[in-house]
């Protein structure tokens, strides 16, 4: 195993549309997140965790208003104007990260495949638990490779976000990746995640969960 899944990112247009929308489609309210000056965006968290996909968190993520441009493209895609439109109708699952301790090495194998999964950046952010922090691709454009089927890496460097989640009756059940290369899934080898090729009409995510509504399906956004 070179990686696991981490997080399910999920555009809002406002963290309160965010919010409303998870408790109205996932039957909870997600917690508190924090801010990323890096980026100028902000967000919330659910933890999703269960057997089959331990220590993972739905991140719903929003533009911050009050935070000044940060003169780069935001991660996500989430300067594309098609985006900000969608969102602006409802928020909308659009990636997922993967955890590793082998960044380079993959970041590395991922080129070589002909991929561009972005450069290193180091991030953080404050917590009342403390500081969190990371490293993690991100393409200078913020856009994704294999229409958001190729999962961004991520390496936390100390405490993960999970550390200080209280458990939620939300759980990942399924999470289908489609689109990416034969070559670079042999590599990330991410358990439990079924990574397949991808028909004209698919959506390159697709994640299920077991929630208080019952069964609810997501799919990623174009």
């Amino acid at each position: 195993m070179n990686a696991r899944v981490d997080h399910l990112v999920v555009v809002a247009d406002t963290l309160e549309q965010g919010a409303q929308w998870c408790e109205a489609t996932l039957g909870i309210e997600p917690a508190p997140g924090g801010r990323h000056p890096l980026m100028g965006t902000h967000n919330r968290l659910l933890a999703i965790g269960g057997e089959c996909f331990p220590d993972v968190y739905l991140e719903v993520i929003a533009v911050d208003p009050d935070a000044p441009p940060p003169g780069r493209a935001r991660w996500y895609e989430m300067d594309d104007a098609a985006l900000r439109a969608a969102v602006r109708e409802r928020p909308r699952l659009v990636h997922a990260v993967a955890r590793t301790t082998k960044i380079e090495m993959l970041r590395w194998g991922l080129i070589n495949c002909g991929l561009n999964p972005g450069t290193l950046l180091a991030v953080q952010r404050d917590t009342p638990h403390g500081r969190l922090s990371w490293r993690l691709t991100v393409r200078d454009d913020g856009r994704f490779e294999c229409a958001g089927a190729l999962p961004t890496l991520i390496e936390w460097q100390g405490p993960h976000p999970c550390d200080h989640l209280s458990a939620s009756p939300v759980v990942l059940s399924d999470l289908v990746l489609r689109g990416v290369p034969p070559q670079a899934t042999g590599m990330l080898k991410l358990p439990a995640v079924q990574m397949t090729g991808r028909g004209e009409s698919e959506r390159a995510l697709r994640a299920e969960f077991n929630t208080p509504h019952g069964r609810v399906a997501l799919e990623s956004w174009r």
